[in-house]
C-alpha cells in the first residue's frame, strides 16, 4: 500500500535492533484516517469471506482492529495479556513472546466470544517473528472457528514470522512489507 509506505518514510524512525518507530501514528498516538485508509484495503482485500469476528492482541493492534471491524460492521474481539475480575468463566489461553518487550505472556480469550461458528480475521499492527499472530492462530484453532486469514499493516520480511505463518497455509497480507531497514543511515527498503 503505497500510503502506508509512504507515510513509514516520512515519519517512521529506525533504531539499531530492527527496531521501527511509528509511534506517532500507527501504535502509541493513532491517525485514526490512516487507519480507515488501512482498514478500506483491508476490506477490499477480504471482503469475500464473510468475516464474523475481527480479532486482535492487546494492546497496540486494538486501534486499527476496531477501525477495520468498523469497516466489515463486525465485532472486534482483542486476546487480553491477563486474566481480570472481568473475564468470568472459560478462556482459551497460550503463551507468546513480546519481540518488543523481550518477555512471555500467557493470552487469553473468554469462550463466550470466540465461537466455533465464527470466520476470524486476525489485524495486527506489526508481524516480525510471528510469535503475537502465531497465539491468535492457536486462540482460534483451540475454539474450533475458521481462520479467514490475518491483515498486518507494516510486516518486517527480512524477519521469519511471514514466512513461517504463510507455510503454515494462512493467508497473510501486509499493507507494508519492509525489505530492510538500517539503523545508522535510517533508511527502510520495502519489498
Amino acid at each position: 500500500m503505497q500510503y502506508l509506505e509512504d507515510k513509514i518514510r516520512k515519519e517512521g524512525k529506525v533504531y539499531p535492533g530492527d527496531i521501527l518507530k511509528v509511534d506517532s501514528f500507527l501504535n502509541h498516538q493513532m491517525d485514526i484516517s490512516a487507519f480507515r485508509k488501512m482498514a478500506q484495503e483491508f476490506k477490499r482485500l477480504f471482503g469475500d469471506e464473510n468475516i464474523t469476528k475481527i480479532l486482535t492482541i492487546e494492546a497496540s493492534g486494538i486501534g486499527l482492529a476496531c477501525i477495520t471491524g468498523e469497516e466489515f460492521g463486525v465485532p472486534v474481539l482483542f486476546a487480553k495479556k491477563s486474566k481480570t475480575k472481568n473475564i468470568a468463566g472459560d478462556v482459551y489461553k497460550t503463551t507468546v513472546k513480546s519481540y518488543t518487550h523481550g518477555i512471555l505472556s500467557d493470552i487469553i480469550v473468554s469462550k463466550e466470544y470466540l465461537l466455533p461458528d465464527d470466520r476470524i480475521l486476525i489485524i495486527d499492527d506489526f508481524l516480525a517473528n510471528g510469535a503475537a499472530l502465531g497465539g491468535l492462530i492457536d486462540l482460534v484453532g483451540q475454539a474450533g472457528a475458521t481462520l479467514v486469514g490475518a491483515g498486518i499493516a507494516v510486516e518486517k520480511a527480512f524477519q521469519p514470522g511471514g514466512e513461517m505463518i504463510r507455510a503454515r497455509g494462512v493467508r497473510v497480507e501486509s499493507l507494508a512489507r519492509i525489505k530492510s531497514m538500517d539503523g545508522e543511515s535510517g533508511t527502510i527498503e520495502f519489498c
